[in-house]
């Protein structure tokens, strides 16, 4: 699987109208695209942030639905947004798609590896961490993103409520800080999101 991220930052008095119409007219248009497998928004509107997540099932599908939709993609944000970032992500790993309403909380955690040690941060992954996640109470889902090349990816779990997102920072903390220490990661950004929409297929 792999995933399309989209990162927009704004005015955060201009937020919700963008929000709005994402979460109204994202999913219709990717749904008509090949590959396509789901669907995620999240936001943060006391600083401005809008984040999404497109799920497909190749990366040549990614690809070719992201020349379809850039220039829909480019008016929804231009009322809001004065920077975007979009990159395109293998899914490592992934837990699951969550039942989870929206006001759901998600936690962002951004990193760097050298190339040479992915495997071995992807098996970590899987095998220690997110097990340590899925014992969390609240959990919902989890993903890891890598790009293998540039040696960046991130970790994003969901959490039933904004409630379970606040009382799982230390115990995820803790199962962070044990994968860093065997693989040796770098941490670069942590961040939290209130789930607008999230679904997969």
């Amino acid at each position: 699987m792999y995933v399309r991220t989209i990162y927009a930052i704004g005015d955060p008095a201009r937020i919700d109208a963008c929000v709005d119409a994402l979460r109204e007219e994202a999913p219709r248009a990717l749904a008509g695209q090949p590959g396509y497998r789901g669907f995620a928004l999240f936001v943060d509107r006391e600083l401005g942030k809008v984040l999404t997540g497109s799920w497909w099932e190749s990366e040549r599908a990614m690809r070719d639905s992201d020349d379809q939709l850039k220039e829909r993609r480019a008016t929804m944000l231009a009322p809001f947004a004065n920077t975007v970032t979009v990159d395109g992500w293998e899914a490592a790993v992934f837990a699951p798609p969550a039942q989870v309403g929206a006001g759901a909380g998600f936690r962002l955690t951004r990193f760097e590896i050298d190339p040479s040690g992915a495997d071995l941060l992807v098996e970590t992954f899987r095998d220690a961490t997110l097990p340590k996640l899925q014992a969390i109470e609240g959990f919902g889902t989890a993903a890891m993103l890598l790009d293998r090349t540039r040696g960046r990816g991130s970790v994003g779990v969901v959490y039933a409520d904004q409630a379970a997102l606040a009382a799982s920072r230390g115990k995820q903390s803790a199962a962070r800080g044990e994968a860093v220490t065997k693989t040796g990661v770098a941490i670069c950004g942590l961040e939290e999101f209130e789930v607008v929409t999230l679904e997969r297929r």
